[in-house]
């Protein structure tokens, strides 16, 4: 059995501080340090270097979105890093911010959703894996932006669902249990998107899948 992954928590309210702190454990996962200030989670994570950084948005000294713009600069000076931010607000443009130019590692889940050690924890197990977690919410929001004519133009009703399950960061599985469809059905839209999008055989197939979804956030 390997080590058990390691977290960093900020969060500044106490009884949340608390509380995620022992979703996380009861799940096997070691919170090596949980903070209440922006700056201090910057710290703690170059100290640290966890397997995953958690944080709220809205954090001290500004209470503003400080707990975001440390997440970013997490990602900035310790590449690859996965990050998860738990939000209060349904903000795209929050979500637009932290992912940037690369939507792997990344998890952008809204409080009131995270009800289960079991939605937190998976959501880490995806992050961590490479991929991405987002909100469903989110990426409703996502969607009803207005936009310019771009390649996802070219995908099929069916590719567009099936997209939007990856950028939550479902497995194939996991899509074709939500869509009560087969395995293979999923691994066939999947590839549709892939050749509609561009994106080169040559690159591994989790590599596309976050290609796919920066490409589904960013446009």
């Amino acid at each position: 059995m390997g080590e058990p992954l390691r977290a960093v928590l900020g969060e500044d309210q106490p009884i949340a501080r608390e509380g995620i702190t022992v979703m996380l454990e009861r799940s096997g996962i070691e919170v090596v340090a949980a903070v209440s200030h922006a700056p201090e989670l910057v710290r703690a994570a170059a100290e640290h270097k966890p397997d995953v950084v958690i944080t709220d948005i809205q954090m001290p000294p500004n209470l503003a979105d400080d707990g975001l713009q440390a997440a970013r600069r997490i990602r900035a000076e310790q590449p690859g890093t996965p990050v998860i931010v738990l939000s209060q607000f349904l903000d795209a443009s929050f979500a637009l911010d932290l992912v940037g130019d690369d939507a792997s590692g990344v998890g952008y889940l809204l409080k009131e959703k995270v009800a289960s050690s079991q939605i937190l924890t998976d959501a880490v197990q995806r992050v961590v894996a490479g991929g991405s977690a987002l909100d469903p919410d989110v990426i409703s929001t996502l969607v009803g932006r207005g936009r310019r004519a771009d390649p996802l133009d070219g995908l099929t009703p069916r590719e567009r669902e099936v997209l939007a399950l990856m950028a939550e960061g479902h497995s194939n599985s996991g899509i074709a249990e939500r869509l009560v469809v087969t395995v293979p059905a999923v691994e066939r839209h999947v590839t549709g998107i892939f050749l509609k999008l561009g994106l080169q055989q040559a690159e591994s197939s989790q590599h596309r899948r976050v290609l796919a979804v920066l490409h589904y956030l960013k446009r």
